[in-house]
């Protein structure tokens, strides 16, 4: 009788410890109490990578125990042993690295030869065989309205040479909310989901910048990190706006290692006064484009692991001016060396989820590496309650 209670004692803690269990983690700065947005939190059994979102806020399950690492590039980085985990909304604090001496940095070189050979070594280094597993959420507004959201689990496969990456993309998993009057794939501007991380990876982005015929158009200059003594800042601003606007950028890149850890850039718009009073029907004016992204370095591997999109744009009518913005974020869960094998007809084409088919075979959702806001949720509610 002992033996058998004591079998079904080891049972049953077997299956308790086996389940999956979902576990939320909030990233605050210790001294401010605020929460840190964009902290990467690596779960060290699954090597799963998550990002905090504005609230700090990470989810994710997990089938036993792990500990937790946590970082982030103004922070000093922390590891957390698992069984200090206990309660949900567990609070992780980090403390900032305070190093508020930010110095100019001078060289013999041209800001421009030094962006240039930065973004060649990044590209090829990226452009290496590998695929990602990329959680891909898409926001559409339509007049200053949400008309639209969906998501999606997909994988990018690259390949390519040193100077270029190609990617194939599968939809692995995909839902939608919300309804369209008609499909608007034609109208969007600027915005293909199939071409997105071919411009992370081979930083196209950088083109206008990098072109000899532009280069009195801009100033640069180049700091030290405030927080970070690793890495430099280089910003790059237009001298003079221009009728059709033109970008400024932000880059966070490792000196010694010459690569770019991060960057942005955001459209300044041209002078209203250069815009014309009648535009051309189906011109689209482009009214506000930001893009970030992250990048991670882990041993040898580099790779995409965030980003953030907006694009904001009056498409001209007969009639009337139609508002479209898109807003679109990519967060990698995981990094492959291994390639997957497909099927031709298993290659998504498309600009974007929109008019896919719902595909739903987990909650992927709530372990995908990001965890939506409260506002960001109130807005899918509302899109699945026009459903």
């Amino acid at each position: 009788m002992r033996r058998l209670m004591v079998l079904l004692i080891l049972v049953f803690g077997a299956n308790v410890f086996a389940q999956s269990i979902e576990h939320s983690i909030i990233v605050k700065d210790i001294e401010t109490q605020l929460p840190i947005d964009n902290a990467m939190v690596v779960v060290m059994k699954t090597k799963q990578v998550l990002l905090s979102n504005e609230q700090g806020k990470v989810t994710f399950v997990l089938n036993g125990a792990s500990n937790i690492q946590v970082s982030e590039m103004d922070y000093e980085s922390q590891t957390v042993r698992w069984a200090t985990l206990k309660d949900d909304d567990f609070v992780i604090y980090l403390k900032n690295k305070n190093n508020k001496l930010v110095e100019v940095v001078l060289s013999k070189e041209s800001p421009q030869k030094i962006l240039q050979k930065i973004v060649s070594n990044s590209a090829k280094k990226l452009s290496t065989p590998y695929r990602l597993k990329v959680y891909v959420r898409e926001f559409f507004m339509l007049d200053n309205k949400y008309s639209y959201y969906n998501d999606g689990l997909v994988n990018f496969q690259f390949s390519g040479n040193k100077k270029k990456a190609t990617t194939t993309l599968l939809v692995e998993q995909n839902r939608s909310y919300g309804l369209l009057e008609t499909d608007v794939s034609t109208d969007l501007r600027g915005y293909n989901l199939n071409n997105i991380m071919e411009n992370y990876c081979n930083l196209n982005y950088f083109q206008p910048v990098l072109d000899q015929k532009n280069k009195k158009d801009y100033d640069y200059i180049i700091k030290g990190h405030p927080n970070n003594k690793s890495y430099y800042v280089m910003k790059i601003t237009p001298l003079n706006k221009s009728k059709k606007g033109i970008d400024s950028f932000e880059v966070v890149y490792d000196p010694e290692k010459r690569i770019i850890m991060e960057f942005s850039c955001a459209l300044i718009p041209a002078n209203l006064d250069k815009i014309d009073e009648k535009p051309v029907i189906g011109s689209k004016n482009i009214i506000k484009s930001i893009v970030r992204v992250n990048y991670r370095l882990d041993g040898t591997d580099y790779y995409v692991l965030s980003s953030n999109e907006e694009i904001a744009y009056n498409l001209t009518l007969k009639d009337r001016i139609k508002n479209i913005q898109v807003r679109n974020s990519f967060v990698t869960t995981t990094f492959n060396k291994q390639n997957f094998t497909y099927r031709e007809s298993d290659v998504f084409k498309e600009k974007t989820l929109f008019n896919k088919r719902n595909k739903i075979l987990t909650n992927y959702w709530d372990i995908s590496g990001f965890t939506a806001t409260e506002e960001e949720k109130a807005i899918i509610s509302a899109l699945d309650f026009k459903m």
